[in-house]
């Protein structure tokens, strides 16, 4: 098993408590054995550590390595009350974006792990590369499954060590837990990706140059726009993946027109949905006011220094009445000095509606 180790700086800038984070890119490649090793190695160092939470079944090592451990309770739902009564130097808490039982203080074991972080309480816990935000969507393409439970990338940039535990991805065939991951090809595919998220967050984090946090190693400006499209996820997301690439800034934009206010209840939870994840992923959210939306994001883009836009537009082919042309194309004629990448989706281009010069309505 080959394990690459990185520092970082803290987790979410807390306090005294400390996030490592044991990240693999599938079921069975050794995170939580990996995870348990170290921490008898901790406490053989005089530590107090204690097992929060751990996914069953485990096999007979991990098991054999488990059972030397106090443990917080038997269940796989995690109780944060009570690791916060117990207070432990360090805790070990497996699965970092399961989702909790309905009820539960926070919906996602991620916050439980910020409330820890936060009352000084270090942590060890595990994460596959396809419970990352920003790479859901590559990750849905390469195996056929969205993935529901994930993390916002800003967890897992700003922990303080991240540990990939690798394996061939040979030796993990045939067979797993998860059977719409293991084929050979996804396998390989998801492997690549968790080294490239791995080399990107210490990119991110200046490991290489000697950035402080918050510098930026090139001047582009990555703008999204945000309409209210069931689908603009997957283009939120591909923008912060450039973002993130050209270590350059994150701007969304909404532009608020007259129909706005008469937008349907499902338009305006979608667009609300968009919005939080637009600043999950690490954007500043900004709303401008106008009938012409190309010329607004052309000139919101122009003000702000923007040097690239993402957009989407529909896949579905459609005749525009009269000749009028859709968002897309009025954008490009409005900005024809930016670099404007436009994302292809069945569903995309249908959450504007603005007023064309000529006085009609399209999208």
């Amino acid at each position: 098993m080959d394990k690459t180790r990185e520092d970082s700086v803290r987790f979410a800038g807390g306090t005294t408590g400390k996030l490592s984070i044991f990240f693999g890119y599938a079921a069975g490649v050794g995170k939580l054995r990996a995870m348990l090793e170290e921490a008898h190695q901790v406490r053989e160092q005089g530590a107090d550590v204690v097992v929060g939470c751990i996914k069953s079944p485990v096999q007979s090592r991990t098991a054999e390595l488990l059972g030397g451990l106090e443990r917080l309770g038997e269940k796989e739902e995690f109780d944060l009350d009570a690791a916060l009564r117990r207070r432990p130097q360090l805790l070990l808490i497996d699965g970092l974006a399961h989702a909790n039982a309905p009820g539960s203080r926070n919906a996602k074991r991620y916050q439980d792990v910020q409330e820890l972080f936060q009352a000084g309480i270090d942590i060890y816990t595990t994460l596959n590369v396809q419970n990352i935000e920003s790479l859901n969507d590559t990750v849905a393409s390469i195996t056929g499954v969205t993935v529901k439970e994930r993390v916002p990338d800003s967890v897992f940039d700003g922990a303080d060590r991240v540990e990939l535990v690798d394996q061939e991805a040979e030796d993990l065939l045939p067979g797993g837990t998860e059977p719409w991951i293991f084929s050979l090809e996804n396998l390989t595919a998801l492997r690549e990706l968790a080294l490239r998220r791995c080399a990107d967050r210490v990119s991110l984090r200046g490991g290489h140059s000697g950035r402080s946090r918050g510098e930026y190693c090139t001047e582009e400006h990555i703008l999204v726009c945000l309409p209210s499209s069931p689908s603009n996820a997957k283009i939120i997301r591909t923008a912060a993946r450039m973002a993130r690439a050209f270590q350059g800034r994150f701007t969304a934009l909404f532009v608020e027109t007259p129909d706005t206010a008469a937008m349907e209840d499902a338009d305006k939870r979608r667009l609300r949905e968009n919005i939080r994840l637009a600043q999950q992923l690490g954007a500043s959210v900004e709303t401008t006011f106008g009938e012409d939306v190309p010329s607004q994001i052309a000139e919101f883009a122009r003000l702000s220094g923007a040097s690239k836009i993402v957009i989407g537009r529909s896949t579905v082919a459609r005749r525009w009445p009269f000749g009028k042309p859709a968002l897309t194309e009025r954008l490009i004629s409005a900005a024809p000095n930016l670099d404007i990448h436009v994302i292809l989706d069945a569903n995309a281009g249908n959450g504007y509606h603005y007023i064309t010069r000529g006085g009609g309505r399209t999208a």
